[in-house]
């Protein structure tokens, strides 16, 4: 990461003395902090100054320099890109989308990262930092690429896997459907056959009983037919006793 120290050479001839000097003094003491790794407080330096000079390209560029430190990566990209468009020297630009480009790329913005590369190299091609970086960056949006294909494959063999198992499922559930409609007409013809033979049961008891009630008949009249012929028999004997 690229740090600009160069504070007092950017605002002293724009303003009165003593707003210079404050802007100055909170970047350099912004400048300190950072260098103590005490990045926050930079941070509120940073800003502090800006409050003072809203175009210090100082306080701007080290502003991002301490947002990236503790990884707010969109924010520091924002301050670089600021500071490329506050700057007048060729070489501060440089840095600012040099600076942007490792924000984005610490944030696996590989797109962003490659452009701001790619700007630093137009203002600055023999930049080597910069190249190597912008190679970095290629191939890891490759990795990037590649994984995500993968992954989509992924998704079209699960996908593939969910729909075997629906249409498992489906066959399954109308198989059952089936088994459930035959056992169904089987427990219906079952009923059916009972009660038929249940009628049938019946019929046979009542036959029986009017079988048995003819049966009685016959034997009633059987009765008196044996009791009309033994009196008979006695009236006959009884007769013919009396006669001899």
């Amino acid at each position: 990461m690229k740090i600009f120290i160069i504070a007092t050479m950017v605002v002293a001839a724009a303003s009165g003395c003593v707003y210079a000097q404050s802007t100055r003094s909170l970047i350099n003491e912004g400048n300190d902090l950072y260098e103590e790794k005490q990045y926050e407080e930079a941070e509120i330096n940073y800003r502090k100054a800006l409050n003072e000079d809203q175009g210090s390209v100082a306080g701007t560029f080290n502003l991002g320099n301490a947002l990236n430190k503790q990884g707010k990566f969109d924010q520091s990209a924002s301050e670089f890109e600021a500071a490329a468009l506050k700057a007048e020297e060729k070489g501060i630009r440089g840095n600012a989308h040099f600076n942007r480009g490792n924000s984005f790329l610490e944030a696996s913005e590989y797109d962003q990262a490659i452009a701001s590369y790619t700007e630093a190299l137009k203002l600055d091609p023999s930049d080597q930092d910069a190249k190597y970086n912008l190679s970095y960056a290629l191939m890891k949006r490759r990795q990037q690429q590649q994984g995500q294909q993968q992954g989509g494959g992924k998704d079209d063999q699960n996908k593939d896997q969910q729909q075997d198992k629906k249409n498992k499922d489906q066959k399954q559930d109308k198989q059952q459907n089936k088994n459930d409609q035959q056992q169904q007409e089987n427990q219906k013809q079952d009923n059916q056959q009972q009660k038929q033979d249940q009628q049938q049961s019946q019929q046979q008891k009542t036959m029986s009983r009017a079988d048995a009630e003819r049966i009685l008949e016959v034997l009633k009249s059987e009765e008196k037919e044996v009791q009309k012929k033994l009196r008979a028999k006695v009236q006959t004997r009884a007769k013919t006793d009396k006669d001899w």
